[in-house]
């Protein structure tokens, strides 16, 4: 082990020119533009640097500093006398619940304008309504009786007029697909144009910026709205994706928008906090779950990381509670209900022997989870290594037009993700009538092959349609799978049953075949269950979020069972989910919450050595001209890391200094005296005080940083990275630098055993 840690890429790749290591730190250590500082007062005193440091984007916080930073503005706050300091707590306060208020509400209303606009371009590319054209198909035959026939919504065939059977199939398929294609290259071209990180999914980017990474044009205005407008209009499009994880991104962003609106100007470490109860929020919306928006973000964006995790819960809760309120209240699907897919005609009991499929189901969920993975990372690395990558317009376009004229062959590929799920998820009702021949009992082997073809074409659309230049979620197509043969499978087991009604294995079940035992409806909820658990490795939020989705709380054990197995089998072929495989891919500073076990290494095994590091002497002449300010100066701009450890004689430590606190303090030396390039300077308090002349540095030294020995274990280091949100760790002996260890290298460390690892990363993420 310790073998193979040496010869990772980033220990053996990357030397600076005169031998030493320069490990390429790219968020821990920062270009010459990554950070700049305030001033508090202007002095020759390096205390009078302030603490509070301006990120760019690529860096990565500094959570020692910025919970500092946070307690020192409270403590500011609090010292306040008089009538100001009476009101100035109660301000503070209101303005954060003003943001977490105002991102509920616009949220909710948000994600209910999306569900309606989505309807509405979905059935415009079958047809329209009569009496409005812009009505869906639900609102425009709302009102009709159980079993009667709407007149007023007519396919585009019989709007036109059309009543031959060959023109009619060739007026449908042109218009369907001329649809599609126009709405996916709307949305593509936004996004290119417009704001390209709209893109994708984003819980991949919302889950590394709560960690500590900086990404804020991640959060701006212009994708906001090319977000939301765009997934409107992909969605639509009948690509094989959903809204659910983008509206988390929507929500990040509405969150740090209304921050500024505002003016709360929070530190970093509040705007994390901050982020992630609005991450619960967009959780909340797109699934109708509250509870599982909350437990999302403890469980997918680990909030339990955060120094006081009880607060950001409690915030998380009530934005979580705002936004399904909102979005109850608008009432985009005109059931008054806040369950997205509700599931009727379900028996309140399951009976013994249908754990077997259920079992059957949760394998099934971890193989083609595990397998869906790895087709749609070998298809991004496969776009980002060729033109693919060069004509992302062009890309949508194409795929699009694959995507809806194979979907239109196949009934169950052909309709709105949505409405298909919710069909499959619904038992056999002869007063709503048979969705496309479902409830037939004599095409139950039809049936069947066409859910199992189905899911198998979805598995290969999501696979190259998630990661395309449009904003696309994945919850939503990797539920249809599910859905489609979690019914498969419970037709199979109803065709059993009735074949086979005297069998031991129904003994549970009557013995008339015509009275209902087996709900496929129930299996289709156990497949979806199983299928996103294989995806995303989701555990108690998913359960959560699915009896919340469905409302069947009865069958929360099979449920349960189906997402336990799901994971343990898509763990047996690959540890991570989709999530951390995209994070892994684009080399994000994010350190996944999973135990990691070391096999007897210590952190030497790890450890870049002191002949390997750049450091600063404090044991050079002036007169040589290595000693100088203006040698300093020149070292710190020419070294891009995020900074140095400072050793004297025979490496004696004294401390760590931040680059750029180093060059802000050296820059106002040089507004403030004429010349002081040619002056001596030490980070030693001892050495400026028996020499006046020299330049005192030693408040530049960072006040809190780790040190350890090398002997320690590596589990050890690792757990205090994730535990203490660490940037770096020095290793000592007897007062002497023996090595360090960065963010960065916790980072390859837990990610370098996936094969794709770094794959799609770019300098300053250029996508």
């Amino acid at each position: 082990m310790a073998q193979v840690l040496r010869q990772l890429p980033w220990l053996n790749s990357l030397t600076s020119r005169n031998g030493d290591l320069a490990a390429a730190e790219a968020f821990d250590l920062n270009d010459s533009r990554s950070s700049s500082f305030e001033l508090l007062e202007h002095g020759r005193s390096a205390s009078k640097l302030a603490e509070r440091v301006h990120y760019k984007d690529g860096s990565t916080i500094d959570w020692q500093r910025e919970e500092a930073a946070e307690r020192e503005r409270k403590r500011a706050i609090h010292d306040q006398r008089g009538v100001r300091g009476a009101f100035a707590p109660i301000w503070d306060s209101t303005r954060i619940w003003l943001v977490i208020i105002c991102t509920g509400i616009g949220i909710g209303i948000a994600g209910a304008w999306l569900d309606v606009l989505v309807r509405w371009l979905g059935d415009l590319r079958e047809g329209r309504c009569v009496y409005g054209f812009f009505y869906n198909s639900v609102a425009c035959c709302s009102g009709l009786d159980a079993g009667e026939v709407c007149q007023e919504w007519q396919t585009w065939s019989q709007y036109f007029h059309i009543s031959s059977i060959l023109g009619s199939s060739l007026l449908q398929s042109w218009i369907y697909i001329a649809l599609s294609i126009a709405l996916a290259a709307s949305a593509s071209v936004l996004v290119v144009t417009y704001a390209p990180y709209a893109f994708h999914t984003g819980i991949p980017e919302i889950k590394a910026i709560i960690s500590g990474y900086v990404f804020d044009a991640f959060l701006g205005g212009w994708t906001l709205l090319i977000k939301a407008v765009g997934l409107a209009l992909a969605v639509a499009s009948g690509l094989s994706l959903g809204k659910e994880g983008p509206l988390v991104h929507v929500s990040c962003c509405m969150a740090y928008l209304f921050s500024k609106i505002f003016r709360l100007n929070p530190t970093e470490s509040q705007k994390r906090k901050l982020l992630a109860a609005a991450a619960s929020a967009g959780v909340s919306v797109a699934f109708g779950s509250p509870l599982g928006g909350v437990l999302f973000g403890l469980e997918e964006l680990d909030t339990f990381a955060f120094s006081n995790e009880s607060d950001v819960m409690w915030r998380g809760f009530v934005i979580s509670v705002i936004a399904a309120v909102s979005l109850q209240y608008a009432d985009p699907f005109g059931t008054s209900k806040l369950v997205l897919f509700q599931v009727s005609g379900v028996s309140d009991t399951w009976k013994g022997f249908e754990l077997i499929p259920v079992c059957i189901l949760a394998a099934m969920g971890g193989v083609i989870g595990s397998l869906l993975i790895r087709l749609n990372a070998t298809v991004a690395v496969y776009r980002h290594n060729t033109s693919l990558r060069e004509w992302p317009i062009l890309e949508v376009v194409g795929f699009t037009a694959v995507t809806a004229a194979v979907s239109y062959l196949i009934i169950f590929c052909r309709v709105q993700s949505s409405e298909l799920v919710a069909n499959l998820f619904q038992e056999c009702d002869s007063s709503r009538g048979d969705y496309h021949g479902l409830c037939n009992p004599t095409a139950i082997w039809r049936n069947i092959f066409l859910l199992v073809l189905s899911a198998f074409i979805k598995v290969l659309l999501t696979a190259w349609t998630f990661g395309m230049m449009i904003p696309a979620g994945i919850f939503l197509p990797t539920i249809t799978i599910g859905a489609c043969l979690g019914r498969a499978m419970g037709l199979l087991t109803q065709g059993l049953y009735r074949a086979y009604p005297d069998a031991w294995i129904f003994s549970a079940c009557p013995p008339d075949p015509t009275v209902q035992c087996i709900s496929p409806g129930f299996y289709a909820v156990v497949g979806a269950s199983a299928m996103l658990g294989g995806v995303t490795r989701m555990t108690v939020s998913l359960v959560v979020i699915v009896f919340e989705l469905t409302g069947a709380l009865s069958h929360v054990l099979p449920i349960m069972v189906a997402v336990v197995g799901s994971k343990w089998v898509g763990d047996a072929l690959g540890k991570e989910g989709i999530y951390s495989v995209w994070i892994a891919m684009r080399s994000y500073p994010w350190l996944p919450p999973s135990e990691f076990r070391d096999q007897g290494q210590t952190a030497a095994s790890i450890m870049k050595s002191t002949d390997r590091l750049v450091v600063i002497c404090d044991d050079k002449e002036a007169d040589s001209g290595e000693g100088t300010v203006g040698a300093l100066k020149e070292f710190v701009e020419r070294h891009g890391y995020h900074g140095f450890p400072v050793v004297t004689k025979g490496n004696a430590l004294v401390g760590f200094v931040i680059r750029d606190k180093v060059r802000a303090y050296l820059d106002l030396l040089s507004t403030e005296a004429d010349d002081v390039s040619h002056g001596s300077w030490t980070f030693v308090a001892a050495t400026a005080r028996q020499n006046p002349e020299f330049l005192d540095l030693s408040s530049l030294l960072d006040e809190a940083v780790l040190q350890l020995r090398k002997e320690v274990p590596l589990q050890l280091v690792v757990d205090m990275f994730k535990k203490m949100n660490l940037r770096h760790v020095l290793f000592s002996h007897a007062g002497k630098l023996t090595g360090l260890v960065t963010k960065t290298d916790m980072v390859w460390l837990l990610t370098a055993h996936l094969p794709r690892t770094g794959a799609l990363s770019e300098p300053h993420h250029r996508r």
